[in-house]
């Protein structure tokens, strides 16, 4: 095609390149498109990428041709739109107050609202909002999951004649449950009413932060049995593994386990972390049944109105997506789980 055009540009170009193309390199994009030549040699003239020409031909070319002026003023008007700052309207008020009163977190708030393709502002906002309402009497503050009081030390008590028969610890294991891959791994825990009176069983599926709770007649082993067999019977074709603490109330984890058709293995003793997921439920859960609550007051039906309202919560490590979602969201889980 002749002589090589070279840019009087280009040895500024390649000392110094400024992120986002200038007016003067569109000039240049334009009179080489003109003089046909490909966006490969238009690249290396300007001392771009390939892709970067690509995408200013795909973003701000006419119907017809390029114009370097229009290209500018195209890039100018989006750059607004990019650096205007989103105002905190009433309506998003109005929707950040429903979903904390809701128990969402600010960043949950958020993370649905990208996902949905709604305009919200930051969490920081969210947050110097909560805090703003506070200073003028508002009670916002008191659906935040602030720092809860510290756990009462564990004293070293001599260990009684009772021990659990059979157990199978953690590390026996399969190694498939840890990675999460798989529907149907869930652990179970106790949350236990005031002075050791009355107690909520919970179990949550893995993979998908699923929870289900049931209210039992104390924690007697065979209450614990017998709830948690028909808590899970209704998803028996989903139980694979159960994991628990340490705890007598479980001495009946056979029986479970037999009549549920699953694996039913122990953490260590004091490693709380090995069933994080659970322990973690159970301070959601507590957001509605605050310690030292009486369960006596405690209906059934109020338990699962909670379960309803987490299951339908986005969480971040599912990506905003609610577990009922992300259990809905595979067909074989459709038909097996009921809401």
């Amino acid at each position: 095609m002749g002589n090589v055009y070279l840019s009087p540009l280009i040895s500024y170009k390649k000392v110094a390149m400024s992120k986002q193309l200038t007016l003067e390199q569109r000039y240049e994009i334009q009179a080489l498109i003109n003089a046909k030549h490909k966006k490969n040699f238009i690249a290396k003239q300007l001392g771009v990428n390939k892709s970067t020409i690509t995408r200013e031909l795909q973003r701000n070319s006419g119907k017809r041709s390029y114009n370097a002026q229009k290209a500018q003023a195209l890039y100018k008007e989006r750059k607004k739109d990019v650096f205007r700052k989103v105002r905190f309207t009433e309506g998003m008020k109005k929707m950040v107050k429903e979903k904390i009163r809701d128990c969402w977190s600010p960043e949950q708030i958020v993370g649905y609202c990208r996902r949905q393709n709604i305009a919200m502002v930051s969490h920081e906002t969210i947050y110097q909002f909560i805090y703003a309402d506070k200073e003028q009497g508002g009670e916002l503050y008191k659906y935040l999951r602030t720092a809860r009081s510290k756990r009462k030390p564990k004293h070293n008590k001599k260990k009684g004649k009772f021990s659990i028969k059979d157990r199978v610890f953690i590390k026996d294991r399969p190694k498939v449950v840890d990675l999460k891959e798989r529907y149907g791994d869930w652990e179970a825990d106790t949350i236990i009413g005031a002075n050791q009176k009355g107690a909520i069983l919970g179990v949550v599926e893995r993979k998908s932060m699923f929870v289900l709770y049931v209210k039992t007649h104390g924690k007697k082993a065979d209450s614990i049995k017998h709830e948690m067999i028909n808590l899970l019977a209704p998803y028996k074709s989903l139980v694979h593994t159960i994991t628990s603490d340490n705890g007598t109330e479980f001495c009946e984890h056979k029986a479970i386990a037999k009549k549920l058709k699953c694996d039913f293995f122990f953490a260590d003793p004091y490693s709380s972390w090995q069933r994080g997921l659970s322990e973690n439920s159970n301070k959601l859960v507590r957001q509605y049944i605050p310690k030292k609550s009486n369960f006596e007051n405690i209906s059934q039906e109020y338990i699962n109105h909670i379960c309803f309202k987490l299951n339908t919560r986005p969480r971040k490590k599912l990506n905003y997506m609610t577990p009922l979602q992300v259990l809905l969201g595979n067909t074989e889980n459709s038909v097996a789980f009921k809401t």
